[in-house]
């Protein structure tokens, strides 16, 4: 592509939709052409010029954009970023890539076969603190114990948004994809098998679904990974945040500043202190080194670390980047949270085959 700014049409309005069209506005190396959401919303001053559609499909037809940028519900993710893509777009889709293993490998074959490029959206992996997390951990050696949640706290506007999201989507399978793909990032085994487990805490969403879920990962190096994930205005606000990875030869945990709300989409990512435990001890039994506090100055903000992720998106499409190992590792973290959420429903472990995970 020549040096002129990409052209992008914006689907999905909510939170993140919101901010990744404010780094778009503030990139000189896009364009934005359009702005798509089903119903109307209150826009920032700064995106009110923009033209406005509420039909992604007719916006798509009528524009053409170079880029479109899905951050819809999940159940539409596979069909828009496919008419993307074979409409002569390249996508940036918010996670999970889809709401199904089939869906999600026809949106990365549908990227291949057109020579598209194809980022989903896993912020954590622009985050300058959870590089450092997972390379603190990968230093340690494994085998590892994943110790990972994100519990949400939500009423008013929040809880709002949870319940349309809970329509599709469970909470171990819209938020584990993330932390799932930290777990992969940090050990090179294969996932063998998975047990869920989940319960329904609200007479407000529907039967089949359920607003709490954990889920327990086991790999082939006898790494094992747990998760944990609720949403809604019964969740606690104790213990909301644990990330915590374990080795023989010590841990690395993030250490969340006192008073931070689950609430907050900022806490979802801030490490505020990664600490860095040796287990090596002396002749006396005592240890050899003392707990290394790495204090994250200046971490960006979730808007900053949006631009960065954005910014990123422009660079795979100018340098024309092989994003073929990101495409498969979306595929491979949203394989493990469907087994886990199989694993909820049937009460049944999964195992998951070789040729599933290769």
């Amino acid at each position: 592509m020549s040096d002129k700014a990409i052209r992008v049409l914006v689907a999905g309005l909510g939170n993140m939709g919101l901010s990744h069209a404010k780094a778009y506005h503030n990139n000189p190396a896009y364009e934005i052409v359009g702005l798509v959401n089903r119903s109307p919303v209150d826009l920032p001053q700064e995106l009110k010029s923009y033209p406005f559609h509420d039909d992604f499909l007719t916006a798509l037809a009528e524009i053409g954009p170079d880029l479109a940028s899905i951050n819809t519900y999940s159940d539409t993710h596979a069909d828009y970023a496919i008419a993307a893509m074979q409409a002569g777009a390249h996508v940036f889709l918010e996670k999970p890539i889809a709401t199904t293993v089939e869906d999600a490998e026809r949106v990365v074959a549908c990227a291949l076969q057109h020579k598209r490029k194809l980022v989903v959206g896993y912020i954590l992996r622009h985050h300058p603190s959870w590089i450092a997390f997972i390379e603190q951990a990968r230093a340690l050696g494994g085998p590892y114990v994943f110790r990972l949640n994100l519990n949400q706290q939500s009423s008013g506007p929040e809880w709002l948004t949870h319940k349309s999201l809970l329509d599709s989507t469970s909470p171990i399978v819209d938020c584990g994809v993330h932390y799932v793909d930290v777990m992969c990032q940090i050990t090179d085994a294969k996932p063998l098998k998975v047990h869920g487990m989940g319960v329904r805490l609200s007479y407000e969403i529907a039967d089949d679904m359920y607003n709490y879920g954990h889920f327990q990962v086991l790999f082939d190096d006898g790494s094992v990974g747990w998760y944990e994930a609720g949403w809604g205005p019964m969740m606690s606000e104790t213990a909301f945040f644990v990330k915590d990875i374990v080795s023989p030869n010590g841990s690395v945990s993030i250490v969340m500043e006192d008073g931070a709300k689950s609430a907050d989409i900022e806490s979802h990512t801030k490490t505020s202190t990664i600490r860095v435990h040796r287990s090596a001890t002396d002749a006396s039994g005592n240890f050899c080194d003392d707990d290394i506090d790495h204090t994250m100055d200046e971490e960006p903000d979730h808007q900053r670390l949006c631009d960065r992720e954005q910014q990123y998106v422009a660079i795979a499409i100018r340098d024309n980047l092989d994003l073929t190992r990101h495409m498969h590792d979306a595929v491979a973290s949203l394989r493990i949270c469907l087994a886990a959420d199989e694993s909820v429903r049937s009460g049944s472990e999964v195992w998951l085959s070789q040729q599933d995970i290769a």
